[in-house]
């Protein structure tokens, strides 16, 4: 039986934000992206698989549809050296990027893992994810600044109500259901991502409502986390500051957004308490007073 054949193309994350790497794979026919980051060193890699032909037998792996990527990134300026393109000869891109996902402990109690990892060997709680989401699996620096704030604010004191706006695959509502948050709402504009939140809720044992919508609710929580862009942060600004009952995380901005970013929210009468970050990513918390 002949091997089933994919393309990876892999590129610094500095070259283009998710979005514009989405499109891109996209246009291009991709069959699934993903964002890895190097927990040590906090770099992140934009990934993408695309389908090549079994019988394909370009040896030097310079198949049309490499060519077709490379033209591609040369219209939009992209330098060549912070990009490769690899021709997986036994691997289907469904399971390629789960070599380089690693359980991993985060923060002083959490231990965060794909189901295909052991659980942790001591007393921190397992928060377990579907191995087949790419989104929201604790790897990017701004999920895991996110899962440290959250943690710490549950165990100074766990809050009745939360919402996770944004939510992805449910990490940082899951988490702190965990931690004794006694309810929490996840809201994210992608079905896909409130089916994730879904699934990855039962496998956690936890009772989490998930609801596919694009704008905050109008009602109060007393912890409010959101891990998006920057640009998003600032548009719903009046619409998410009403939401905040006692604390707010932010988060998914760099650390020269931040500043505008928590402008947009004091001016809506928030107290800015925190400021942490990563390499170049931030997160940024407040109180209302």
């Amino acid at each position: 039986m002949q091997a089933t054949k994919s393309l990876e193309l892999r590129m610094s994350a500095t070259c283009m934000d998710e979005m514009a790497f989405q499109e891109l794979a996209e246009s291009l026919e991709t069959l699934g992206i993903a964002l890895e980051t190097d927990v040590d060193s906090g770099q992140s890699s934009h990934i993408a698989w695309f389908g090549l032909d079994a019988d394909s037998s370009e040896s030097s792996g310079e198949t049309e549809k490499c060519r077709q990527i490379r033209a591609a990134l040369d219209n939009i300026n992209i330098d060549p050296a912070s990009v490769s393109l690899t021709v997986l000869e036994n691997e289907g891109w469904e399971t390629a990027w789960q070599k380089d996902w690693q359980a991993m402990p985060v923060g002083e109690c959490l231990w965060v893992r794909p189901s295909f990892r052991e659980g942790p060997n001591d007393d921190r709680i397992d928060v377990v994810l579907d191995p087949g989401m790419a989104f929201g699996t604790g790897t990017h620096p701004t999920t895991r600044l996110c899962l440290e704030a959250v943690e710490r604010v549950c165990l100074e004191k766990a809050p009745a109500t939360l919402l996770d706006m944004g939510a992805g695959s449910g990490l940082l509502a899951i988490a702190a259901l965990k931690l004794g948050a006694a309810s929490a709402l996840a809201i994210d504009m992608e079905e896909e991502s409130v089916d994730a939140c879904k699934v990855n809720a039962e496998i956690n044992g936890v009772c989490l409502d998930a609801k596919l919508d694009d704008t905050p609710p109008d009602q109060q929580f007393e912890l409010v986390v959101a891990n998006i862009l920057a640009a998003p942060l600032v548009w719903m600004v009046k619409e998410l500051s009403p939401c905040v009952g006692s604390h707010l995380i932010l988060s998914g901005l760099l650390t020269t957004q931040v500043d505008d970013v928590a402008a947009e929210y004091i001016a809506q009468g928030l107290t800015e308490v925190r400021r942490d970050s990563q390499g170049e990513w931030a997160s940024v918390e407040f109180m209302r007073a």
